[in-house]
């Protein structure tokens, strides 16, 4: 009975394409020393002067792609695949940004790693205070996206509400995508782009197990993203590849949520398990996504994510959660 109360307005926003044109949306920008960081919001309504920050949703994106192609993709005929519209209409407030060198933010000599990505998110966390009053933020970031979030987690507890690491990586053993990857680590180590290309951007929803995203998916994806060119840094690669781990479980403080694909190659089992058994917060989720492969955002069964994330997000407070 909860879990069909949980999930209903998520599905039923789903289900209203024409609710998208309604939701309020702003852009802006966050400096980080000379680089200039773009930002997006949405929420239901415009902001109004003296009202009460809404729940404050910051969605952190991947290696290959930017902030609203991960989480703004407009797919006409395929249904609501924008996690910031569904999440607007929850009654959240809704941010992303394009970390340095991706999509509308500045292009530098930078590599663009994790570390970077961590200290592009503290830019924008100061952004959206100052902007919406609220002193902590609720973060979700995707595959490299919660490593950045997770290392921002350790660097700023005090401004991270709720955590949500989707197709998160703690050590890497025995992963199938990283042993892939490490093939190519003298080119992450010597050069700061890479080709990511239409193919590319095709094998994230086919390299794990195909049939677990819509293929037109990849190509609104694409259409989107090659806009932007088709190099991207390497500097997460390097990272994922060989500088793990960059998160230590003992220091994340705030409560989290692991979410996995069924199916998703870039991290076992037995590597989530490790890292969530030391979380030093008792209110902690580890779920598995029936159906999903890596990508939890753009799988045909996302409904199921947005189920998760939301009964996370709007957990009662648990005071006696922290041990």
């Amino acid at each position: 009975m909860v879990a069909g109360t949980l999930l209903a307005p998520a599905a039923a926003l789903a289900a209203k394409s024409a609710a998208s044109a309604k939701v309020w949306s702003n852009e802006y920008w966050a400096q980080k020393g000379d680089v200039k960081l773009y930002m997006f919001r949405k929420r239901a309504t415009a902001p109004k002067p003296g009202e009460k920050p809404l729940p404050v949703l910051m969605l952190i994106h991947g290696s290959s792609n930017s902030g609203r192609s991960s989480f703004d993709l407009a797919t006409p005929g395929k249904g609501e695949y924008s996690v910031m519209n569904v999440f607007a209409g929850l009654g959240y407030d809704v941010w992303t940004m394009d970390h340095e060198n991706y999509g509308r933010s500045s292009r530098t000599d930078s590599n663009s790693d994790i570390a970077s990505g961590a200290q592009d998110i503290k830019a924008g966390v100061a952004v959206i205070a100052k902007e919406t009053g609220a002193q902590k933020v609720h973060l979700f970031g995707e595959s490299s996206g919660a490593i950045r979030a997770g290392v921002y987690a350790m660097l700023e507890p005090e401004r991270v509400d709720r955590l949500s690491l989707g197709a998160f990586t703690y050590k890497g053993e025995n992963s199938p995508t990283l042993t892939e990857r490490a093939k190519n680590l003298e080119f992450y180590r010597t050069h700061n782009r890479r080709l990511r290309d239409r193919a590319m951007i095709r094998s994230i929803f086919t390299r794990d197990k195909p049939g677990t995203t819509d293929p037109a998916i990849a190509e609104f994806l694409a259409d989107e993203e090659l806009k932007f060119g088709d190099q991207v840094p390497t500097g997460t690669y390097l990272d994922m590849t060989s500088k793990l781990p960059l998160v230590d479980p003992k220091k994340v403080l705030a409560p989290v949520m692991l979410a996995r694909g069924e199916y998703d190659g870039i991290a076992t089992m037995n590597d989530l398990s490790d890292f969530f058994l030391q979380l030093p917060n008792g209110d902690r989720q580890f779920v598995i996504l029936p159906g999903m492969a890596h990508s939890v955002v753009q799988g045909s069964n996302r409904q199921v994510f947005w189920h998760a994330l939301h009964a996370f997000l709007s957990m009662p407070k648990t005071p006696l959660a922290a041990g």
